[in-house]
Parts: structure tokens; C-alpha cells; sequence
């Protein structure tokens, strides 16, 4: 990632996890979103009891906190201190201690090929710069064990939220989102991870759900109405691709 990108992504972040994010983020639609993402990664990833996960960008650590007690050992990395922080002292207020942060990027991270059971990156890659990506899932790659899985979640450059999130709350979008974050293709991503030497492929995840979180952490109940909704909507051919978010599955 080029010093200027670096330096604004930091800065974003930053100002996010000042006070916003972990007043946000602890509300209860977010909270049942995350524990919908939550039970997608057990689901695709298979991981278990003993297995030894990576989050990627992984913030103040919301769902990784919420996926540690069901994991063996978990490692967050990410560029912004203030995320480190806050990840540290939720998972001690908790009492989890089989959850490490560390303030690192994934290509300045050290630890050796093959530690990892399965790794995550939560709307992560949509940070990099698309020359970066490449490279990028190769180094996943090497960190994972054979057979170990990646689990990314990131915004579709297809989705029809994003064009309404810009005309009814284009204030909310500019919280969230840094000024070089972008949508991503879901074909394109699968592409680059198969080209890393992944067997990848991947799914639409949401339409509506995910975004009313963001518009309205608090209410829950129509969080989860939403995604009884969308559960329907992503198995109709051809909608579903104007989806909002697409996970990508890649095993090594």
C-alpha cells in the first residue's frame, strides 16, 4: 500500500474508532449482523475448537470476539492503534484470552507460512489498491495450513444499495467509507484468488439487511426481517447479482 494511501486509510480509521464506531458498533442490529457473519464464517470455513484463525483489518474486533470462544486460538491484525486498543480491552473487560491483537499490516506481518487453520478479512479487501490484491492473496496463501480456508466479505460493485445509500444517506456512507475504499467484482476477485493457487468461488451475502444495520443500528427486529427477506432474494437468478455484499470462499 503506497505512504499516501496508507496515511489517509490511517487517518479514516483513526477518527472512526475515536468514539463512533464503538457506540455504533455495540448496538443491537450490528450486533445481530455480526453474529449473522459470524455463524457464515463457521459455516464456510468449517473451522472449529482447535483451529487457529487470522482476521484481517479486523478493527475494534467486534466479530472477532464474538468468533474467538468458538475457535482455538485467534490473531487480529490492524493499521489503526486506536482499533488495537479497543480490541485489547474488550477481550480482557471479556475475559477471552485466546484473542491477540497486533497493530501490522498483512505485509508487514511476521509470523510463518502455514500457522493458520482458516483466515478472515471482513470488508478488508476492498481497502487494497487492485494492484496490491494479487499479491495480497498470495500471501494469505502462504499463511494458511493446507486445506485452510479464506473468508472475505466485501461490498459488490453491482449493488444496488450503494447508489441509494449515496442519495438517502450520503453522510452515514462518507463515515464508513475512506476515500480510496472502492466495490469490488465478485468474478474478478475469485479470479485473482485462483490465480494464487485457491480453489475459489463466491456469494452473494445480503440486499438490505447489512445496510439498515448501518441506517438503523438499533432496530434489530427490522435488521432481522430484512434478512429473512434476503435469504429469499439471493436465490433468485439474476437479482441476486445486484446484491450488497459477496463473499468470497478460497481453500488452499
Amino acid at each position: 500500500m503506497s505512504s499516501e494511501i496508507h496515511t489517509r486509510e490511517l487517518a479514516h480509521h483513526e477518527a472512526l474508532y475515536s468514539g463512533f464506531a464503538q457506540q455504533h458498533f455495540a448496538k443491537p442490529a450490528v450486533r445481530a449482523l455480526r453474529r449473522h457473519i459470524v455463524g457464515r464464517i463457521l459455516t464456510a470455513t468449517g473451522l472449529g475448537r482447535t483451529s487457529r484463525v487470522l482476521s484481517l483489518g479486523c478493527g475494534i474486533g467486534d466479530t472477532e470476539l464474538l468468533l474467538a470462544p468458538k475457535a482455538g486460538a485467534l490473531v487480529g491484525i490492524d493499521l489503526s492503534p486506536a482499533a488495537i486498543r479497543q480490541a485489547r480491552a474488550d477481550a480482557a473487560a471479556r475475559g477471552i484470552s485466546n484473542a491477540e491483537f497486533i497493530e501490522t499490516s498483512l505485509g508487514r506481518l511476521q509470523l510463518p507460512e502455514s500457522s493458520f487453520d482458516a483466515a478472515i478479512g471482513i470488508f478488508f479487501l476492498h481497502h487494497l489498491p487492485g494492484a496490491e490484491l494479487p499479491e495480497a492473496a498470495r500471501r494469505i496463501r502462504s499463511l494458511l495450513k493446507p486445506g485452510g480456508a479464506f473468508y472475505a466479505l466485501d461490498p459488490s460493485f453491482y449493488r444496488l444499495s450503494g447508489a441509494l445509500g449515496s442519495l438517502l444517506a450520503p453522510g452515514l456512507m462518507r463515515r464508513y467509507q475512506t476515500p480510496d475504499e472502492r466495490e469490488l467484482k465478485p468474478r474478478e476477485i475469485a479470479k485473482i484468488f485462483a490465480s494464487a493457487g485457491f480453489h475459489a468461488h463466491t456469494r452473494i451475502d445480503d440486499f438490505a439487511s447489512a445496510p439498515l444495520a448501518g441506517l438503523f443500528p438499533s432496530w434489530e427486529f427490522g435488521y432481522r426481517a430484512a434478512r429473512a427477506i434476503d435469504e429469499l432474494l439471493i436465490r433468485i437468478p439474476g437479482l441476486r447479482a445486484l446484491g450488497s455484499n459477496f463473499e468470497l470462499i478460497a481453500r488452499k
